[in-house]
């Protein structure tokens, strides 16, 4: 797989490019974005970019410098095809050996790689470990990922490319990398932000396209034993758009369902005509 890279005005793909000193890697000090890109296009850029903004404010850093990005991610778009993941970091740059930020300024990372399509539909598990709706940088997309990391595997070993995870308060919250959707009583439902939810963009879409479509969606919070008696069950990402869920912990659904299917072609549909949405 080949994997551009650009950092700090330079491509660089496989050279050495980062301070070992850099707080991205020494403390997990950095925010970062997932778009798809179809054919060099980015989708929904915009909706990205202020979410990085976001994440960078609630770290306390200052908003990132959109048109410096924009030239990265030109530079390792330009000899893509089809479809590509597009990730890029803003970090505080380089800093001492602890949680003390350095007046260095910060790093700016952007990567690009062409991806196969998702699969039609997907398994997925719950992990006992919650996310905290009350900490410190929930909402925010940081690149303190260890949490994700740790749960992520362990849906690998259970034969599944999700985890999904409680709040503390034992509520359905997300997944690692995706947000949930469940059909109970011909109403599809996602948890709020408040349940401690990434604002994922295709979630927010998910919501505003799919009530102009006339689809009872809604968000509601949802007890984890909902899982186990959802009518249908799918999960939301950049790189998944809407993927129906086939089974949850073993249980099998019927995948796509009815609801998913109608949600899943009013998103494409929008998404067809809407490169850049409006926020």
């Amino acid at each position: 797989m080949t994997i551009r890279v650009w950092v700090d005005g330079e491509r660089v793909d496989d050279k050495p490019a980062l301070s070992a000193l850099d707080h991205g890697v020494t403390v997990g000090d950095g925010v970062f974005e997932t778009c798809k890109v179809q054919d060099r296009r980015v989708f929904a850029r915009t909706m990205h970019h202020d979410r990085l903004d976001r994440s960078l404010a609630g770290l306390g850093l200052p908003p990132a410098d959109r048109e410096y990005l924009d030239e990265g991610i030109e530079a390792v778009l330009v000899e893509t095809t089809g479809l590509v993941r597009l990730r890029y970091t803003v970090t505080s740059g380089v800093g001492p050996l602890g949680s003390e930020r350095g007046d260095l300024g910060m790093t700016h990372i952007v990567m690009a790689s062409e991806i196969e399509h998702p699969a039609p539909t997907t398994k997925v598990v719950t992990v006992p470990w919650p996310r905290n709706e009350r900490g410190a940088i929930v909402g925010l997309k940081t690149t303190s990922y260890a949490e994700n990391a740790v749960s992520l595997s362990a849906a690998r070993r259970a034969g599944a490319t999700e985890a999904l995870m409680p709040n503390t308060r034992d509520e359905l919250c997300e997944g690692t990398g995706s947000n949930v959707f469940v059909v109970v009583d011909g109403e599809v439902l996602t948890p709020p932000l408040s349940s401690g939810a990434l604002a994922g963009v295709t979630r927010h879409l998910v919501l505003d396209w799919g009530s102009a479509a006339g689809l009872p969606v809604r968000e509601a919070t949802l007890p984890m034993s909902v899982l186990e008696t959802c009518d249908e069950l799918f999960i939301t990402s950049s790189t998944r758009d809407v993927q129906p869920v086939s089974a949850v912990d073993g249980r099998d659904l019927s995948a796509p369902g009815p609801l998913t299917r109608a949600v899943a072609e009013a998103f494409a549909t929008a998404a067809a005509d809407h490169e850049d949405p409006a926020p």
